[in-house]
Order: C-alpha cells, then sequence, then structure tokens
C-alpha cells in the first residue's frame, strides 16, 4: 500500500527504530519471516509473543497480516474522518507495521505519527470482519520507539504504584494540594506548559473538576460489610480502579452502594494498579507484575469465598483485566491463571441484571431532566457491551432517555491523548459535543472515568446546561434501593 509519506524503498537517515536480526530456532524473534526490521533481540522483553485474536492465536506479523485492506474500518476511524489522511487510519496503520517488520520503510517520523494519533478506541475492529486487533497492533509498534515510555513521569507513576503504593498516594495528595492553590491554572495562563512542551496539560488539569485528599480505597476499607474477614458467601468483590480510587471517588463510593442495594453480599479486593497504564507505555514486565499480584490476591480471596465476580467500574479497566491472558501467552504457570482471572472479570455496566425491577426516584430523575448514554470505546469496543446499561437506563429514564447519534464515537479522551495530541482530541471531542447537544441532553452517562474527565470539562466549557455523570453515580442517584 503506498502512503502519503513514505514509500516502500524509501531510506531516510537517524531512524528511531534499530534493525532487527534474523530469526532462528531459540532465538526469541516472534514472526514468520526470517528478519524483523522492527526491533531486534535487545528489545524483545518489551513486546508481547503474541496476540490473542478473533481469528486464533497469533505473531505480529500474522495479525497485521490478516488486515486485506479493504476500507471497512475507515468510516469507523475518528483520526481518518477527521483529516481525511490514509496514515493515520486503522489500515493505514496495520500496513505501516507490516511495512516496518518487512524492512520496506525507513519513514519513521511518518510511522511514528501514525502510531502516536491512534486513540485505540477499537472501533475499528468492530467494524472489521475479520476483527484485526489494530489497537493491539498499533501499540506494538509504539513500543518499538526509542524511549516509549522511558519519560520521567510515566516511569515514576509506575514504579511507584507497582513498588511504593503509599508514596505514590502521598505525592497525588500533593498535587491535588496544589490544584486547590490555583497554581495549576495560574501557569496555564503563564504559558508555562507550552513552555516545557506539554501544551495538554493544561486542557488535562481544566478537565479535572475534583481533587480528593481521601482516596476510594481508603474509605471502602473502614466499611464493615466490605471486609473479607467478616463475609463467608459473596457475589462479588470490588475491584477500585485508578482512576475511581485515586481520581473520581465518588464513582467508586457509588459503585459500592449500588452493589450492596442491588447485588447482594461483597468485598473490597484490596487491589494493586490493574496495570494497563504500564502495558500501554511499553513496560511489560511491570504489567505481568501487576497482574500477578492481583490475580494472586484474587485466588487468595476465592479460596475462601468460593467464586465471586470480580468488579470494575472503569471500562478501560475491566477491558484490559479481561486480556491478562495476552500477557502470559509464553508463560506455561501464569496463563491458565491469568485466563482464569480474566473470566471473572465484570464491567458494571453488564453486571447488574436489567431484568430486575428497577424503579426510579421521580424527584431525582427530574433533576437528571433528559438522559442519554455514550458508549465508552473499552465498553462497546473492548468488551462488546451495549445492551445491558440501555436496559437499566431506559426502565429508570422512560421518555427521558435519547439515544445518542454516534455514542460509540470516542470521545477524544483515551487515557493520556488528550495531552498528547490535544489537537485531535479537541476535535473528536467537538464532534461528541455537537451529538450531545443534538439531543439537548441534560445527563450524560459514561462508564470510564477517561470519558468523564473528557466530556465532562468539554461540557463545562461549552455546553454548561449538561452534566457527565458515571453509570453507577447515577444509578445511585436516581434508583430506589
Amino acid at each position: 500500500m503506498k502512503h502519503e509519506e513514505s514509500s516502500a524503498n524509501e531510506e531516510k537517515p537517524g531512524a528511531v527504530w534499530e534493525p532487527g536480526e534474523e530469526a532462528g530456532e531459540g532465538s526469541g524473534v516472534p514472526f514468520r519471516n526470517e528478519v524483523n526490521e522492527l526491533y531486534g533481540h535487545e528489545q524483545a522483553d518489551r513486546h508481547l509473543g503474541s496476540l490473542l485474536t478473533d481469528l486464533g492465536e497469533r505473531n505480529l506479523y500474522d495479525a497485521a497480516a490478516q488486515c486485506n485492506r479493504c476500507g471497512y474500518c475507515e468510516t469507523s476511524c475518528p483520526t481518518y474522518m477527521l483529516t481525511g489522511r490514509e496514515t493515520i487510519s486503522a489500515r493505514g496503520r496495520n500496513q505501516f507495521v507490516r511495512m516496518l517488520i518487512e524492512g520496506r520503510t525507513r519513514n519513521t517520523e511518518a510511522a511514528e505519527e501514525s502510531l502516536s494519533t491512534c486513540l485505540l478506541c477499537g472501533a475499528c475492529s468492530s467494524a472489521c470482519y475479520a476483527k484485526v486487533a489494530t489497537p493491539d497492533i498499533v501499540l506494538e509498534g509504539r513500543r518499538a520507539l526509542t524511549g516509549y515510555g522511558d519519560n520521567f513521569f510515566a516511569r515514576a507513576a509506575i514504579n511507584t504504584l507497582l513498588n511504593a503504593p503509599r508514596l505514590f498516594a502521598f505525592w497525588l495528595r500533593l498535587a491535588y494540594l496544589a490544584k486547590r492553590t490555583g497554581l495549576p491554572r495560574l501557569a496555564a495562563k503563564m504559558g508555562l506548559y507550552d513552555f516545557i512542551g506539554m501544551p495538554g496539560l493544561a486542557e488535562a488539569e481544566g478537565s479535572v473538576d475534583e481533587a480528593p485528599l481521601r482516596f476510594a480505597s481508603e474509605i471502602l476499607a473502614e466499611d464493615q460489610e466490605l471486609k473479607s474477614e467478616n463475609r463467608k458467601e459473596i457475589n462479588w468483590g470490588y475491584f477500585a480502579p485508578c482512576g475511581p480510587n485515586f481520581l473520581f471517588t465518588g464513582v467508586a463510593l457509588a459503585t459500592a452502594r449500588v452493589l450492596k442495594a442491588h447485588a447482594g453480599a461483597g468485598i473490597l479486593i484490596e487491589n494493586q494498579c490493574c496495570g494497563l497504564m504500564a502495558h500501554n507505555y511499553g513496560r511489560l514486565d511491570d504489567a505481568r507484575e501487576f497482574a500477578r499480584r492481583n490475580i494472586a490476591r484474587w485466588e487468595e480471596l476465592r479460596e475462601r469465598h468460593g467464586d465471586f465476580a470480580i468488579i470494575a467500574d472503569c471500562s478501560s479497566c475491566a477491558a484490559f483485566m479481561k486480556s491478562y491472558e495476552q500477557l502470559f501467552t509464553a508463560d506455561h504457570e501464569w496463563r491458565p491463571r491469568a485466563k482464569a482471572f480474566a473470566a471473572a472479570v465484570r464491567d458494571i455496566l453488564e453486571f447488574l441484571p436489567p431484568d430486575r425491577d428497577w424503579k426510579a426516584d421521580l424527584a431525582a430523575l427530574e433533576r437528571a431532566g433528559t438522559v442519554t448514554y455514550h458508549d465508552s470505546c473499552r465498553a462497546c469496543h473492548g468488551q462488546g457491551i451495549r445492551q445491558e446499561p440501555r436496559a437499566v437506563l431506559r426502565k429508570l429514564a422512560g421518555r427521558r432517555y435519547k439515544e445518542l447519534p454516534e455514542s460509540d464515537w470516542c470521545c477524544g479522551g483515551a487515557g493520556a491523548y488528550a495531552f498528547t495530541q490535544p489537537e485531535l482530541s479537541k476535535q473528536v471531542l467537538d464532534r461528541k459535543l455537537r451529538n450531545i447537544a443534538s439531543v439537548q441532553a441534560n445527563t450524560v452517562i459514561v462508564g470510564g472515568t477517561s470519558c468523564l474527565a473528557q466530556i465532562g470539562g468539554g461540557l463545562r466549557a461549552a455546553y454548561p446546561s449538561a452534566r457527565a455523570v458515571h453509570y453507577s453515580v447515577f444509578l445511585d442517584e436516581v434508583s430506589k434501593k
């Protein structure tokens, strides 16, 4: 496939990818072709051995080669629809990775742009007849970038989350105290974020409306009903993702209340970070260690309580935990354990049964106004969750519920995307906000904390008569116990 910025035989100096080495028996290079130009043996620990796709387990080259460039994904790809550029479309990215593996392009500047602008939303995979795993393929390409995941902030956050979680919480409290002083806002007005080369940080800081000084895991640990030693038989265990735990604590507390009211007995798992940030930033050894600790904790609790569902209230984290097996494809001990753990994970969006007798508090429903639902990407595309939350919301909101046009169009949050790609992120968000305005929504319900920050910030700036609310919070406010 011809790319706009490169040709198959183009060679450019200063390449950010190192040439690969010939693969052979026991070489550790997980590709069927004899030469892997994407990365060499010394970088193999930064990459997954194989990908678990809808068509079976595949190495990276075969996974990318499953894309036949038919183009069905084009109209579902937000970055392509906004720019019309083939290199930042789903099939363009798949082809770029394939060409890099084969050594047919050295235009690494264009390749870096192609890979770094992907939202990882998965809309392309949903539209694809072969379900090509484009987000995983893109991440593998990113991990071959020199220095990817080694910036100070990512490295410090991951290391402290893994090895010193209390220190991480301490530094986060300091940051929140600084936010309450108004210093970050002043820094944005003075242009300091532009000066350090991260202009998107101003947008990211502005999108965060809350700055809790007590975190959800600390508050829920004091709840006697959620203590493992006080329970024998349970239906669920609450896994506190980092977003609800450290930032949107009201979401985590609402989830616990809703689960206790509508799902029977449960416990607080007292988990670590799921490892998604480490996984996405090329630190796979750290991601595996996060996963091992969470799996071991679940196994310990299962031994005590029997089988139970692991409930997460951030769709990105839930989707990642459901993919834990992919981290351990070459590990015969941990792979079956990861697969069992993943099978127990449930997103809060899918866990609460739609067929129960849901009744609304009419006064709370009146305050909510017109209600609509935004499909978080990792819920609809990553987990196939679409109908379950809608069924519950329609029962509660009745005629107040309005279907959102392009509800599964990404909001542009996508983790750190909002401040690494601020211009594209804003364009994606603007389309989402126009759709929200078209149904005159007052309450926009979401299932991901990145969506909550992104859409919430966008509404406060452009459509202040509406608010973004997490699914758990809406159920907690509106449903009768």
